[in-house]
């Protein structure tokens, strides 16, 4: 029986490569992201390759749409095996921390932190009762380094990364695969950080579920980011 996948935040870049990695070893595909017809594309995509997909969309800033997204995920293919959370940054670009306010930190913040406990949220309790499955956040290497110009991400992001390392504490115990992936490169096909090649590593985690954090390329830090 095929296991499924539901990745927020899907677009034609990472969670496209991600949907097709697991995909292709025998999962289902659940995407997650506001724009319906973006997401219907990617589904006729991924048909094409003989992946079952479906479109859920949804809004992250919008609590009701997002449990109903997932409440149609459960409806059309039952337990939601593995929660993969990239979503993009929010309403505003990266931001230097000397120019962030108040509404920039917590745009980013209701995104990203809010966001990904909302999603948990509708996965954890089944996972519970099974004593089985995984939650995959991927973030930016702001989550773990300070970048100048990234300071609004960095705020986000670093608590995100705190939240899935206690997640991966508290729940490994009972079964349940926690990680956390920090890419510090600028994601181009054809390249070292080409998308298939992240998801590979995604998909090498959670088959070796031997660790709760790395990062792409392997240690990577802010003088090394693949821009």
């Amino acid at each position: 029986m095929p296991k499924t996948i539901a990745i927020v935040g899907a677009g034609p870049g990472l969670g496209l490569s991600i949907a097709k990695k697991f995909g292709t070893n025998d999962f289902q595909v659940a995407l997650i992201a506001r724009n319906e017809e973006k997401l219907n594309i990617l589904v006729d995509e991924l048909k094409a390759i003989g992946i079952e997909a479906a479109a859920f969309p949804a809004d992250l800033y919008h609590k009701e749409q997002l449990i109903s997204a997932f409440q149609g995920i459960k409806d059309k293919y039952g337990f939601i095996d593995v929660l993969e959370f990239s979503p993009v940054s929010g309403n505003y670009p990266p931001t230097p921390a000397s120019s962030v306010t108040e509404e920039i930190a917590i745009d980013a913040f209701q995104a990203l932190v809010v966001g990904a406990i909302r999603s948990v949220d509708q996965v954890l309790p089944a996972m519970l009762e099974r004593q089985s499955g995984a939650i995959l956040f991927t973030t930016g290497l702001s989550s773990i380094y300070p970048i100048p110009m990234m300071g609004n991400m960095g705020i986000a992001l670093s608590g995100l990364r705190n939240y899935a390392n206690n997640l991966h504490t508290d729940l490994a115990p009972k079964g349940i695969y926690v990680a956390h992936l920090a890419i510090g490169a600028f994601i181009k096909p054809g390249t070292a950080a080409d998308p298939g090649l992240i998801a590979d590593a995604w998909y090498d985690l959670y088959t070796n579920k031997t660790q709760a954090e790395d990062t792409f390329p392997q240690g990577v830090t802010p003088t090394t980011i693949l821009w």
